[in-house]
């Protein structure tokens, strides 16, 4: 027996002595085998769930984590942020949303486990990778290979975080939720890269994890050679072709990408929740056991906090949970109910090997039958084009394109990735009413050559070395002298001014006066600003204004990247040709006025001049700070920001920083969308041509009921005055469900396992916590046509339909209605597939009811 099998053995049966002597089996070590992970001696199927704690609120962390519970989740899946915790060195920081105690103590109230993903690598689209930025100026530093003073301070900080989970007696083995710790992240194309010190260091890394003794099991993700006992994981959108290094180890998903990241300019990915059911059933038939969805609730990038470059404040992700904490159907409830079939199968699929028995082109049968007498089958259709029938135990099946069909019992199908059966929810951005005391502005000061600044040096100076990332931006100023003969003045002519920059954006001044802007992008962060600059006669002052958009997450060696103005910086088109500025003298000022005074606070340390103004008369300047004071609006509904009007900056509330905003447009291709087939990132894309993102998260914690105060700060120029506070809103649900085919008998599949109404589909309606269903807006039972906001009625109705589903749902925060004849007065159509069709409105519950809460319909019920 190999040794790894045989300590997994050992403890099964130690586990299982201390059942039958009903000691707390909270105190057994999780340990592993082929098949699963083991906890307490028992073999789990287990779905988590990325929930990042920095990337919501305290107050939201306890409903984030119900609504994970409640959609079938066994545990929490986190990052753990050294640039947050060790903002310098030594220095730490647990308080606030950084507070990961109180994270994982709601995580295990909730009654969940914990993935701890310790990294302290992260990547995740955060700033510098969740490195702090004063590792960079550690001497001799060289990030994530084997050089001792990387491997000694992220040793220490691992160390740090592993000891305050012990003192909180988190791990599994003394009786907490953690069950799973991971060290480093993604390494592998880095230890390929690094060569033999690459190896090395992750050797080193698994070693030094294992030997903190927390007697729960480490991984690597994306790690092939991760080193026992460490187990190996999969990441991306597809894992059903993944197998751990030995085969004693089990098959886990670390990251089953629910959509992807954005990117400022870039459109908003969206995946069909039919492909990533599909995904995650492929990767169950294929014998994996650890599902964890990245992520679960993808959150904000409050601050600074987004990396990349160029990564969105919004880290929506597509995810299950949206960025405001409600709940995304039909994504989250399709994968609900996909969590339930999978449980029912749970002690065949970890006591048995798969039988694979091909049924046809694209068509396979994964029978798990065991000793026991379990029976479990999954049904695939790998076609991206065609349904099929197949035959299977004598029974006959459809199965829609792309698409796996799940038989706990390998009779009855009660799930089928492709065929979704829960409601689709419909949310909107709406006035919030809120009234906005009048604006103030402020213009942000274009420093001189002579001014306050940082340092003045001969020649360019990289930007995060002056900054230490204190700030988004940097001045880089010089004086250039123009003689009073040169022919371009008499001409009315303007020479050029090229400015080759390492990134990420730049505005270029002329004696205070703007010139123009340039940007790169996440592909390609270096560009070159070209434009005419108006220059006079004798001494003129160069302001260049270079901006940072969050620094590099993922690369080899991305301490040594540089950003800001690195040149050449040239003038041509005077007498002479060109003359290049670069090593004349320069002087450099980190950061904004308005962010050294505080500009943002309630009560600034220093106080300026604001100008009260009509904004809506008022000249769009650059570098221009906006303020004003509002009221929080009533209700509890998520708020945001249209920022719509602006152009780019950053926004604060009440000192709270929301984070960037940039409203360029998304470009890409947002023609085409299909469930079926592989999916990528270049698939299922949304908002060509309107603002990457145009709403800004504000959290109602962050709230007074009186006088909030809001301040922007504008690069480019916008109408202030059109920023508006929005809500977001339940505004339609939609559900749609045909009549049973034979083969889709139990599809409703209580938690307890116990089929209800077996014969027959159910539509069941759900309004979010507070709301209740307010008006059916459109109910057919027959033959109705359209999709979700655009259904009609077919040649086929039955007239009782709105009827009915008024009494059966008016009020009720949820409602469900058996799909029968019988609940419609008679069949309007004998012998055709019927289906029902359904458009309501939710309403909070203290408006839902009389009729100031009621909605107006037409006499037909549409």
């Amino acid at each position: 027996m190999e040794l790894e099998a045989y300590s997994a053995f050992k403890w099964v049966f130690l586990c299982t002595v201390l059942s039958s002597l009903s000691l707390q089996l909270g105190q057994c070590n999780v340990t592993y085998d082929k098949k699963a992970l083991i906890i307490n001696g028992q073999r789990r199927i287990l779905f988590s769930g990325s929930v990042h704690y920095p990337r919501s609120t305290p107050e939201m962390w306890e409903g984030l984590i119900q609504k994970a519970k409640d959609g079938g989740l066994d545990a929490i899946d986190t990052y753990v942020f050294w640039n947050l915790h060790e903002p310098s060195p030594g220095n730490y920081n647990f308080e606030g949303r950084y507070d990961l105690v109180r994270f994982i103590k709601i995580v295990q109230k909730a009654g969940l486990y914990v993935h701890l993903r310790i990294g302290p690598y992260i990547c995740a689209e955060w700033n510098f990778g969740g490195f702090p930025v004063w590792l960079k100026f550690v001497p001799g530093i060289s990030f994530r290979t084997d050089n001792e003073p990387f491997k000694s301070a992220m040793q220490k900080f691992t160390q740090k975080i592993v000891q305050l989970m012990k003192d909180n007696n988190f791990f599994e083995s003394q009786g907490g939720p953690i069950i799973l710790s991971q060290i480093e992240n993604e390494h592998g194309l880095l230890s390929k890269a690094f060569g033999s010190s690459g190896h090395a260091y992750m050797t080193w890394a698994a070693s030094m994890a294992v030997g903190m003794g927390t007697g729960v099991p480490w991984v690597m993700c994306k790690e092939d050679d991760a080193p026992d006992p460490v187990i190996n994981t999969c990441n991306g959108f597809y894992c059903d072709y993944f197998s751990p290094n030995k085969p004693y180890k089990p098959t886990l998903w670390t990251e089953a990408w629910t959509g992807w990241f954005t990117e400022f300019g870039g459109p908003i990915h969206e995946r069909p929740v039919e492909d990533l059911a599909f995904a995650v059933a492929r990767f169950i038939q294929k014998g994996g056991s650890f599902v964890n969805y990245y992520m679960y609730h993808g959150g904000t990038n409050f601050g600074r906090t987004a990396g990349g470059p160029f990564i969105t404040t919004s880290y929506d992700y597509d995810s299950p949970i949206d960025e405001y904490g409600l709940i995304r159907d039909p994504k989250y409830g399709h994968l609900k109910e996909l969590h339930k079939a999978v449980k029912l199968c749970e002690r065949a699929l970890v006591t048995a090997d798969p039988t694979i028995t091909t049924l046809g082109a694209y068509k396979k049968a994964y029978v798990f039958s065991s000793s026991s007498g379990e029976c479990a089958a999954f049904l695939s259709n790998y076609n991206p084009r065609s349904a099929t029938s197949v035959t299977f135990k004598g029974m006959h099946y459809n199965l829609p394109p792309w698409s796996i069909s799940v038989l706990p019992d390998c009779k009855s199908v009660v799930f089928n990735t492709a065929t979704v059966r829960v409601q689709t929810s419909r949310l909107q951005m709406l006035p919030a009413n809120v009234q906005f005391l009048p604006w103030e502005a402020f213009n942000e000061e274009i420093p001189s050559v002579n001014g306050n600044s940082t340092i003045t040096a001969f020649g360019l100076l990289e930007q995060l070395k002056i900054t230490r990332d204190t700030s988004d931006y940097l001045w880089y100023t010089t004086s250039v002298n123009i003689n009073s003969s040169e022919s371009f003045l008499r001409a009315a002519q303007h020479p050029t001014l090229t400015v080759q920059s390492t990134g990420h954006g730049l505005h270029v001044f002329i004696n205070g006066h703007l010139s123009g802007s340039a940007f790169g992008t996440r592909k390609n962060p270096r560009f070159t600003f070209s434009g005419n600059v108006n220059l006079q006669a004798g001494i003129n002052i160069l302001s260049i204004l270079s901006i940072a958009v969050g620094l590099p997450n993922a690369g080899t060696h991305f301490e040594t990247w540089n950003i800001g103005v690195l040149g050449p910086v040239v003038l041509d088109g005077l007498d002479q040709g060109k003359r290049d500025l670069s090593m004349q003298k320069w002087s450099y000022k980190v950061g904004l006025k308005g962010e050294t005074m505080n500009l943002y606070y309630p009560d600034p340390v220093s106080s300026v001049d604001w100008i009260q103004t009509s904004l809506a008369t008022q000249i769009q300047q650059p570098l221009e700070w906006y303020k004003v004071h509002f009221d929080a609006p009533e209700g509890d509904e998520p708020l945001a920001l249209d920022m719509s009007s602006m152009g780019k900056g950053q926004v604060w509330i009440n000192g709270q920083s929301i984070g960037r905003y940039w409203t360029i447009n998304a470009n890409g291709n947002c023609s085409v969308c299909s469930y079926s087939n592989t999916f990528r990132p270049t698939k299922c894309q949304l908002g060509c041509g309107h603002p990457t993102q145009r709403w800004y998260y504000v959290p109602r914690s962050w709230l007074k009921p009186r006088q909030n105060l809001l301040v922007v700060f504008e690069e480019i120029g916008g109408d202030a005055s059109k920023i508006v506070l929005v809500k977001r809103s339940f505004t339609s649900l939609y559900s749609e469900v045909s009549e049973d085919h034979p083969s889709f008998k139990n599809w409703h599949v209580t938690s307890n396992g116990k089929p209800e109404d077996a014969d027959k589909p159910k539509v069941s309606l759900h309004c979010p916590a507070g709301h209740s269903v307010s008006a059916i807006r459109f109910a057919s039972f027959g033959t109705p046509s359209g999709k979700c906001g655009t259904f009609k009625h077919g040649t086929y109705h039955a007239p009782s339909s709105h009827t009915v589903l008024e009494k059966k749902c008016i009020g009720k925060q949820k409602c469900s209605l058996t799909i029968s004849n019988d609940n419609f007065g008679a069949d309007p159509c004998p012998n055709v597939l019927k289906k029902l069709s359904v458009e309501a409105g939710c309403a909070p519950i203290s408006n839902s009811k009389g009729s100031q809460g009621k909605e107006i319909r037409s006499p037909d019920g549409q």
